[in-house]
């Protein structure tokens, strides 16, 4: 089984935000010829925000860390998965959408006080 990096998205605008990071991680995908590489989840609305989660084959992230090279470790964050959302983030500013990304597994540890 692939291992995945799963990563909470609260956005505003659901349609638009979740085809536009269709096409930001699909050009991923492409640069590394990846295939079925991710998957958007529906939503579910809450407080006038849309959360949903966006799922990354590992691999692909890892191949394209390493086609980066240094690039890539200049990304904000420690370990592949931070840097990846840094990236991620990045690559979604200048759309105008209210977007924000937090790794699925932090969300859910307790030393963050929310479990």
């Amino acid at each position: 089984m692939e291992e995945r990096i799963n990563i909470n998205v609260s956005a505003t605008e659901y349609d638009k935000t979740s085809k536009e990071l269709g096409k930001v991680l699909g050009n991923m995908e492409e640069t590394v010829h990846g295939q079925d590489d991710f998957v958007i989840t529906d939503s579910e609305f809450a407080f006038g925000w849309h959360f949903f989660v966006a799922s990354v084959n590992r691999e692909m992230v890892t191949k394209l860390a390493d086609m980066m090279g240094e690039q890539f470790n200049n990304y904000k964050g420690k370990g592949l998965d931070k840097k990846f959302v840094s990236l991620l983030s990045e690559r979604m500013e200048g759309k105008d959408l209210k977007i924000k990304f937090a790794l699925k597994e932090e969300m859910e540890s307790s030393k963050f006080g929310i479990f």
